[in-house]
């Protein structure tokens, strides 16, 4: 399993899931994790490394949460961009605080 930034369960919190729930979902995707050598990420393929919908990333990226670039008529998310907003996210989150 790829080194992740953050640990899992502070990834889970971020996006109000169970651990047990995401750990199950990396294992049931194996090795059907995409071409991870991309650096511009459709939106579709940025919402999903986030594991949430595209409407959401969409709004994400409409507010600056996650910085893009249009390429032509193309819309691509750089890649590092979506570690940078899941970073931003877990600084600005008091994880000792109860829900």
């Amino acid at each position: 399993m790829p080194q992740h930034s953050l640990p899992l369960a502070q990834i889970a919190q971020l996006l109000d899931v169970p651990e047990d729930s995401l750990r199950a979902l990396i294992a049931a995707r194996g090795s059907d994790q995409g071409d991870t050598t991309l650096v511009g990420l459709t939106v579709a393929e940025a919402a999903r490394r986030l594991g949430i919908g595209r409407t959401k990333m969409y709004e994400y990226v409409a507010s600056g949460a996650i910085h893009s670039v249009k390429i032509g008529s193309l819309r691509r998310i750089p890649a590092e961009a979506v570690n940078d907003f899941l970073t931003r996210r877990l600084s600005a989150t008091d994880f000792g605080a109860a829900a």
